[in-house]
């Protein structure tokens, strides 16, 4: 029957009693599944000529663009005891409202007369400055007088040592007389020793002689006497300039001491009074922190420290708040053998979670449930998860995002690239190639280039 025997029995049987012999000369199956097969090859070979926008898959989150929209943590500037609460989880506030109130804590604050104090310190610190400013006047004012009396000593003995220079001018005149009145005295001694030694003249007139002669001689001491006394006064009058000058630099330095001495503590009182004025303003600062406030217009999404009384520290997180408007982003990772085809501006399409989407990655085209955004930033330092970070933002242009997307839900991108055939695609991928890197433009506007990557 099958003839697998080489004995044939098929001229023995009579088939016309047979009805499954007519059933197989009728049947026309195997022609149908040869065109049908023949026009999906067709279809296959026709659908490899189609165009494919390659892409780059990738996941991420929905985060905020600027730093300032993003959710953040309430923290008191101080430490200090909860006193009151004004808000709970879910209100609404806007910048400055009040979230809670905080007491004082540490005891070096705990003086309710405190601020008064610490001004009244400053106050006597400032006093006692200007106290010191004058006493600082003062020694200024004894340095101008001493200056004075210096130029008015020295003046006098300047015109002193001028009278002496005029007296001792005087005196060498007299003492030249007296020594030519001497000489002569001698002369006329001589002369009458001599005529008395001849008996011309008397002994009278040589006593008289010699008596003026003694009388020359003792003139002429007396003029060269005075006329020392005279010098040795100029020399008394030089001494009493260097003593003058030499008393009146110590005075000036010890004056000048005195200035520098007061104007240090001046100094150290005003440090002392800017310290307290520091402490005064740090003091006011920390009571105007009690009331802690909102940063931001937003919501309080969690209250992180609970019941009335509880100490909290400086910085640490009372509760959560997240902005009412905010510019969203999101941030999607990116192998680095793809990064050198990101560019800011590329076109992306997002999924996002709970949304549903029906995704054609070849045709974006005939997606649904997709949402158009574009890329904004590139971050040139790899993270640690081994990929490149990217944001994209939304396209004003384009459809508009769910305004019930969250901060932080997650989202599915696809980054498209450029326009190929689907059979240059298949080829790419069975080879391990990257996505073409072509100016941009359309598919049939550019010269599609081989891939750079080395086969090994």
């Amino acid at each position: 029957m099958l003839n697998i025997s080489p004995i044939s029995v098929s001229s023995q049987i009579d088939r016309s009693k047979y009805k499954a012999y007519d059933k197989l000369k009728t049947r026309t199956h195997a022609k149908y599944l040869i065109k049908i097969f023949i026009g999906l090859f067709v279809l296959f070979i026709l659908g490899l000529f189609l165009p494919w926008t390659q892409n780059i898959r990738s996941s991420g989150t929905v985060t905020t663009l600027n730093p300032y929209d993003k959710p953040q943590t309430i923290q008191p500037l101080i430490g200090g005891r909860i006193e009151r609460w004004y808000v709970k989880e879910g209100d609404v506030v806007n910048i400055g409202d009040t979230i809670a109130i905080l007491t004082e804590a540490k005891e070096e604050y705990l003086d309710p007369n405190l601020l008064a104090n610490t001004k009244e310190q400053q106050d006597a610190k400032l006093r006692s400055a200007d106290a010191y400013v004058e006493k600082t006047k003062f020694l200024k004012e004894q340095l101008i007088s001493l200056e004075e009396l210096q130029d008015s000593k020295l003046q006098q003995l300047t015109i002193k040592n001028q009278q002496l220079d005029i007296e001792i001018n005087s005196i060498e005149q007299d003492l030249v007389a007296a020594q030519t009145y001497a000489e002569n005295a001698r002369n006329q001694l001589s002369r009458m020793e001599e005529m008395f030694s001849k008996g011309i003249k008397s002994l009278t007139d040589l006593e008289t002689k010699r008596l003026s002669n003694r009388e020359a001689d003792a003139k002429l001491l007396s003029v060269q006497n005075k006329l020392n006394k005279l010098r040795n006064d100029k020399l008394n009058i030089g001494q009493d300039r260097l003593l003058t000058v030499s008393d009146y630099e110590q005075k000036v330095s010890k004056l000048a001491s005195e200035i520098q001495t007061a104007d240090s503590y001046r100094f150290s009182l005003l440090g002392e009074s800017t310290k307290l004025e520091s402490k005064f303003n740090q003091i006011q600062q920390r009571q105007n922190a009690y009331a802690i406030t909102s940063p931001i217009n937003g919501r309080i999404t969690k209250i992180l420290k609970t019941g009335i009384g509880e100490f909290v520290k400086s910085q640490d997180d009372l509760a959560t708040i997240v902005p009412l408007t905010y510019q969203r982003a999101v941030e999607l990772y990116i192998e680095p053998v793809d990064m050198p085809l990101i560019q800011i501006g590329k076109e992306v399409r997002l999924q996002f979670d709970g949304w549903p989407a029906i995704i054609f990655s070849g045709w974006p085209d005939n997606s649904f449930g997709t949402y158009d955004g574009e890329v904004f930033a590139i971050d040139y330092d790899i993270s640690e998860n081994g990929m490149y970070r990217i944001l994209v933002i939304e396209d004003n242009q384009q459809k508009d995002w769910p305004d019930l997307i969250r901060i932080g839900a997650g989202a599915r991108g696809l980054l498209l690239l450029n326009d190929v055939r689907v059979y240059y695609e298949l080829w790419r991928q069975l080879n391990g190639f990257p996505p073409d890197f072509y100016e941009e433009g359309k598919f049939k506007d550019v010269k599609r280039k081989a891939p750079l990557r080395k086969i090994k």
